[in-house]
């Protein structure tokens, strides 16, 4: 059986499909919480339906960076020795966050963690990347590993004006799988000139708050990023939304990133956080039925043109129709049954790593 992702994914097809929630956590008790969360909804969903970050950067404290990284490694290996997980043969995915590459405890953090978690590492996120020379230079620390941590893709977050002026060339390298937008950051990093309401989201009643969703630098900057990873086939992940405790504004801030501003991922900084964006992601039932309806003729015609309502279908709107069923295959939505082999081949469960 020809499989759509060797069909239909060429040139112009996006990456793989990442889990949509990006989950950080850098305090040791919330981390534990967190992996047993992920593994409990991984069970419930029979995918990883969002990522772990275990973050050193802001979960260290000032002197304990040493101890801090340890005890990061020691949770990576851990969490990939789940024995539910293991005989369902369902691989979990967790990443970790650095110290930027100018700071004293990089190469402490590559040595400690990567040098002993490599093959229980699914990403590295590296933060206040401003250069695809930073990039790299996390590159050849990582590389000189060996070659369990060569393999590991690299996750960059872009935190400033200058950083986003050159989010193509970032996109461009080739270890760098996924982009974020580091909100607070680039919003400090003007010095006044943003008002701080473009950190939060303004209630579903204001039309006048320039939040991050209507401050037009913010709303560029995110379309900027955004447009980058599409062009070089990378994931663009959205930033967080601080109203943790405010489900409804997440959930539009969710929906308003994937569905306006081309975001395929999105950051959360509490478990309350993580299934309302799983769920703004996911494809509605309808439309699930659709791709799969789709997709089934277009095998069935051995992926010529056909027509499906009185339209007219052909390989550029079946990578579409693919891309929602892989989406709801990663958001844990059931698809069809007519489709569901396809994510039962060993390439479906060969996990991006």
């Amino acid at each position: 059986m020809k499989h759509p992702r060797d069909i239909l994914l060429g040139a112009q097809g996006a990456a793989g499909v990442l889990p949509v929630c990006d989950h950080y956590s850098g305090v040791e008790a919330r981390m534990v919480k967190s992996l047993q969360m992920q593994a409990d909804m991984t069970q419930e969903f029979g995918a990883c339906v969002f990522d772990v970050t275990l973050d050193c950067e802001d979960g260290a404290p000032v002197g304990g960076e040493l101890d801090h990284a340890n005890m990061v490694a020691a949770l990576a290996k851990s969490a990939q020795e789940a024995p539910d997980l293991i005989a369902n043969g369902l691989r979990r995915r967790v990443g970790v966050r650095l110290h930027a590459v100018d700071h004293p405890a990089f190469l402490q953090d590559v040595a400690c963690v990567v040098g002993a978690a490599a093959h229980a590492l699914s990403y590295i996120m590296l933060p206040k990347v401003e250069s695809a020379a930073d990039v790299e230079l996390a590159v050849r620390a990582i590389d000189a590993l060996g070659p369990v941590a060569a393999a590991i893709p690299l996750h960059v977050l872009i935190e400033s004006p200058a950083a986003v002026h050159r989010a193509f060339e970032i996109a461009a390298h080739a270890r760098v799988q996924s982009i974020s937008f580091g909100l607070m950051d680039f919003v400090s990093s003007h010095g006044g000139a943003i008002p701080a309401t473009a950190m939060g989201v303004r209630a579903s009643t204001d039309g006048d708050t320039l939040d991050q969703f209507h401050h037009p630098l913010v709303v560029r900057a995110k379309t900027d990023i955004s447009s980058a990873c599409h062009a070089f086939g990378k994931v663009p992940s959205h930033c967080v939304v601080t109203e943790f405790k405010d489900a409804q504004a997440l959930s539009r801030a969710a929906r308003y990133a994937s569905q306006s501003l081309g975001y395929t991922r999105m950051w959360s900084i509490h478990p309350d956080q993580i299934r309302p964006i799983v769920q703004a992601f996911a494809p509605d039932a309808r439309a699930v039925e659709q791709a799969a309806d789709i997709v089934t003729r277009a095998a069935a015609a051995d992926w010529g043109p056909v027509s499906a309502g009185g339209v007219l279908h052909d390989r550029a709107s079946y990578r579409f129709f693919w891309q929602v069923l892989e989406r709801a295959h990663a958001t844990g939505v059931a698809v069809p049954s007519e489709v569901a082999a396809y994510f039962e081949s060993p390439l479906a469960k060969e996990g991006a790593r």
